[in-house]
This record gives structure tokens, sequence and C-alpha cells, in this order.
């Protein structure tokens, strides 16, 4: 079996080459040779400007908050808990709860940026190769992929740290005090912290696929010589 999987790696990648060097051959012999250093650099330079670009945004106040696109609502067991919260009147205090969240996460993702540098520096001709032949989103599941793990731990002390300066971790205590004193409920007593760390996680990968489908599908949003020479490579396939 691992020789059948190895093999077909080798066939996979042997093929992705031929791609490239199909390309390659294609374009007007007056051209710069685009060479591999270039190729990995222009992905290199493609993820750096969505990370700066999106990333960077995800940072500011109602960064997550105001952005429907990431915006953290409540987990699945504490649905029942707005619900019912909000019937009583409390609406006020359910608004709150959510937007504590979404501050967190914007705290959070501050954190992100050197780790996410740290990756793309590592991104070598394999991995540039592969990533421009491959899906839409195939530079942000490479990130997904190097990054994950290491954001989570990141992301967990500064959210938890978040709650306390913020005093989210007193208003979620309230929130769920006063709805476990509700008779008849079924108690709850979520992992907030976890569950914003997973989600912050998810809102910084989402806006990073929407600017690499830009620089992708839109030759308007390759700002440099080296993407445009780059991603043509992949509009030619």
């Amino acid at each position: 079996m691992k020789k059948i999987i190895l093999g077909l790696a080798i066939i996979f990648s042997s093929h992705i080459d031929a791609q490239i060097q199909q390309i390659l051959n294609k374009l007007p012999q007056g051209n710069t040779q685009i060479s591999q250093l270039d190729i990995a650099g222009g992905l290199k330079e493609a993820l750096q400007n969505g990370i700066e670009k999106e990333v960077s945004k995800l940072t500011a106040v109602d960064g997550f908050f105001g952005n429907e696109l990431v915006k953290i609502m409540l987990p699945d067991e504490l649905k029942v808990v707005d619900s019912r919260l909000r019937s009583m009147g409390l609406s006020n205090l359910a608004d709150e709860g959510i937007k504590m969240l979404n501050r967190a996460a914007e705290d959070a993702v501050k954190e992100a940026t050197p780790i996410f540098i740290d990756a793309v520096k590592t991104i070598n001709f394999n991995d540039a190769k592969k990533i421009l032949m491959g899906e839409n989103n195939a530079a942000t599941v490479y990130l997904q992929q190097t990054t994950t793990q290491e954001l989570y731990l990141k992301f967990t002390p500064v959210i938890k740290n978040s709650f306390q300066k913020v005093g989210a971790d007193k208003v979620w205590e309230n929130i769920i005090e006063r709805y476990n004193r509700i008779p008849l409920v079924r108690k709850v007593n979520p992992n907030l912290i976890d569950y914003t760390a997973n989600k912050a996680i998810k809102g910084v990968f989402k806006m990073i696929a929407i600017e690499e489908i830009n620089i992708r599908k839109n030759s308007n949003a390759r700002t440099t010589e080296l993407l445009n020479q780059v991603f043509s490579l992949q509009d030619k396939q």
C-alpha cells in the first residue's frame, strides 16, 4: 500500500512539473524567464498580501463583531440560553456576551501575523508549484496545515486574558448562572475559551481565502510585477 501511495505522489508531482513546463514554453520568448525562486517568491508575496490586508482587519475593533462573514455567534449549546434570556427581557445581557466573544477574538488574532510570516518563509518551490496549480484556496489550505496547532496554542491564553480584561468571564458566569437557576432547564457549562479560539482561527482562514481567490481570479489585484508573472502561469493552465 505504501508503495502505491508513493507511486501516486511521484506521478502527481511529475504531472505538476510537466504542467508548469508546458506553460513556461507557451510564454513569448521575449519574456523574462520565470525561475523557481520567482514562483516561490510570488506565492509568498500573495500570502503576505492576504495576511497584511485581511488579517489586520480582524484585529481592529469590530473586526469580528462587525463582519458578518466571521462574526462569532453562540455555540449550539448556548442558543437556548440566548433565547431564554431574551424572552426574560435580558437581551442587553445576551448581546453583551456575544460582543465579548468577538472582542476576545480580535485581541487573539494580533498574535497570528508572526506565526503566518514564519510559515510563509518556509515555502519552497515544491510547495509553491503545488499551491499554484492547486485549487483556488490551495495557499490557504497550506497555511491551515502548517499553522493551526500553533495558532490555537497562542490564541487560547490571549482569549483567556482578554475575557478577564474586558470582564467577559464575569458576564458569562452571570449569564450561565442565571440560566442554570431557571427551573427544569438542562444545566450548561461550555468551554467558551476553546470555542472562541477555534472560531477565531476559522475566521482568519476565511479572510485569507477571500484574498487568495481575489488574486487568482482578478488580475487587477496583482499589485506587483512578480505577482503578475507568477499568477499568469496559473491563468494559462
